[in-house]
């Protein structure tokens, strides 16, 4: 089946890059979809897709019974609306994250993949980056020991994306753009139990939203953590990250070719440092879209379901009421 699978892609701004990963598996591109023409022949040209494959409405995919794999990557307002009509037609769905910006949005995404025949898997693609999966082959080793404390931070200068859907007041940075640091420690260190943040508003006067956020976060067994979003630096795109443990230390970002490890001899003192070299990939696409079109061939689960990406989104909507209230936030995963 694997070289039998029919895809459609909507969204093609940002969805290229999952053309490209159905492309890779050898997957069928057998639709694409876009509102904007221009963008739809932009793509269709780039990626040789005959124009009957081309559409703007992506009724027409929900509609399409031949197509298998559906990935969505429009902006995160419209995640919810057509990953459920979708979900209800029964196609499997790749819907970028964040899952949804509300709790009542992810809610009925999770209600439409319990009641669908397909599969539904979140985009948390930094699971997917290679430095930050070696970072957890080496956590999972147990070479530094148990964590006590992990950070990460979500580094993008928004500048010039402020007059686009990124400003819309619902997509705070902490949900749109942070929640790829949260989702990674929670993956790497377990899900937050409590919350506090401070939020700071001096780099974007032109969003609602503040533009630097820092979160303090307590896990269970002893561990604490620190994510900080920040949409209006003025530097580099960075995640870099940090996982310290009883045994050793791990450095390490999604844009550089090498991570840092540090561990301890049989004396419990810290040996010199290893450079660990890793491949350069911050959107692996190719990876993310193999894992979900293994899922959907072999019958099996997916690790980024519903429910995942949606405890992603409440940690971040915690976070936020918090920077907002002043008081610690406790978030809640019964969905």
């Amino acid at each position: 089946m694997k070289n039998n699978l029919k895809v459609a892609n909507i969204g093609m701004k940002f969805g290229m890059s999952h053309i490209e990963g159905a492309i890779s598996y050898g997957a069928e591109i057998a639709a694409i979809c876009d509102c904007d023409v221009d963008n739809l022949r932009f793509a269709g040209e780039r990626y040789s897709i005959d124009s009957q494959k081309w559409h703007t409405d992506y009724m027409d995919i929900v509609n399409d019974e031949s197509i298998d794999i559906v990935t969505v990557a429009v902006p995160d307002q419209m995640h919810k609306k057509i990953s459920c009509d979708l979900l209800r037609a029964g196609k499997n769905v790749l819907c970028e994250k964040p899952l949804a910006l509300t709790r009542a949005d992810v809610t009925e995404i999770i209600k439409a993949a319990d009641a669908s025949t397909g599969k539904f898997m979140v985009g948390q693609i930094c699971r997917f980056t290679p430095a930050f999966e070696k970072a957890k082959e080496i956590i999972d080793s147990g070479a530094i020991g148990e964590i006590y404390f992990a950070e990460s931070e979500y580094a993008h200068d928004y500048m010039d994306l402020v007059s686009t859907w990124r400003s819309d007041p619902l997509r705070h940075g902490v949900i749109g753009g942070g929640c790829h640091a949260v989702d990674l420690l929670r993956w790497l260190a377990g899900d937050p139990q409590e919350v506090f943040a401070y939020g700071m508003h001096k780099m974007l006067p032109g969003v609602e939203y503040d533009d630097a956020t820092i979160a303090v976060m307590k896990f269970d067994d002893n561990v604490a953590g620190k994510v900080f979003v920040s949409t209006g630096c003025k530097r580099d795109y960075t995640m870099r990250t940090v996982i310290y443990g009883t045994k050793g230390t791990l450095i390490c970002d999604n844009t550089s070719p090498a991570m840092t490890l540090f561990e301890t001899d049989e004396n419990g003192k810290t040996k010199e440092p290893e450079l660990i070299t890793v491949e350069v990939n911050n959107h692996n696409a190719a990876r993310e879209f193999e894992v979900f079109a293994d899922a959907v061939i072999n019958d099996s689960p997916v690790a980024t379901d519903a429910r995942e990406g949606a405890k992603t989104v409440e940690v971040c909507l915690s976070i936020i009421e918090s920077s907002k209230t002043g008081e610690p936030v406790r978030p809640d995963y019964n969905f």
